[in-house]
């Protein structure tokens, strides 16, 4: 698939995603979520891959935030759609993918760009890398699931001010907060996310899978993450991986997944 604001490249178990608008920061636009969307869709399909590792082109960005100049002029119901459809098409998409998805950070990550970072599974960033949710500068609030997400990974006192600071962080102060993993230099971010991606490669996908499904259980109102995990363990017992992984420590051998 020929994307224009978007380069998708694959390598063994590992695609990587890379946001390819530097001229704008890669910031993200209804053409861009369109195709990122589409590009997570078709990798997803692919069960030759087991990790996704996304990024922003350049050194600056990884993704400065949404182009505002494309709602500066909306309507409350056209805000309000905005907000709906970009959720579902691409953040929450992202979130429940049963694929892995690191996000690489690798510059500013602003507004809609921390937003996508924190709709991806876990974070590492460069040392250059600025976070932040600038929005109540521009008379608005986060609409691609900050005010939600943040509080989940930083606590709801840091988050609230956060967003009503509309400040940055530091990738230091981001790692003390939890909100990434890892910092490294920009030279080893990639090599670092390639790194946890092969230790991550090893392991069952389809436990992966359930594991993800039954973490986000948590965080869905009405839902009982417990017995999720409880339905997603008996699953288990169900799966050529169970009897592959278990029969493999028995006899003292590496596992070999499918």
């Amino acid at each position: 698939m020929n994307f224009k604001n978007i380069l998708v490249k694959k390598n063994s178990y590992l695609a990587q995603i890379t946001i390819n608008r530097p001229k704008k920061l890669n910031a993200l636009n209804k053409a861009t979520i369109e195709e990122l969307h589409s590009a997570f869709k078709e990798i997803e399909e692919d069960k030759t891959i087991k990790v996704i590792v996304l990024i922003g082109s350049g050194e600056k960005a990884f993704v400065a935030g949404a182009d505002i100049s494309e709602f500066a002029h909306f309507s409350v119901e056209e805000g309000g759609k905005l907000a709906r459809i970009g959720q579902e098409m691409l953040f929450n998409f992202v979130e429940n993918l049963s694929t892995p998805v690191i996000a690489a950070i690798n510059g500013f990550a602003l507004g809609g760009g921390l937003e996508l970072a924190m709709a991806c599974h876990f974070r590492i960033a460069s040392v250059n890398a600025k976070m932040g949710l600038p929005e109540v500068s521009l008379g608005v609030i986060p609409g691609y699931g900050g005010t939600q997400r943040l509080p989940q990974l930083v606590g709801k006192g840091k988050a609230m001010e956060m967003i009503m600071t509309a400040g940055m962080i530091t990738a230091d102060e981001a790692k003390d907060y939890g909100l990434v993993n890892h910092v490294t230099s920009q030279e080893e971010l990639l090599p670092l996310a390639e790194k946890i991606a092969s230790k991550i490669a090893r392991n069952s996908s389809v436990a992966i899978s359930a594991a993800i499904r039954a973490v986000n259980a948590n965080f869905e109102d009405g839902v009982n993450g417990f017995n999720v995990e409880i339905d997603e363990f008996g699953d288990s017992f169900g799966t050529d991986d169970f009897k592959e992984g278990t029969t493999a420590f028995l006899e003292k051998r590496k596992p070999k997944f499918n």
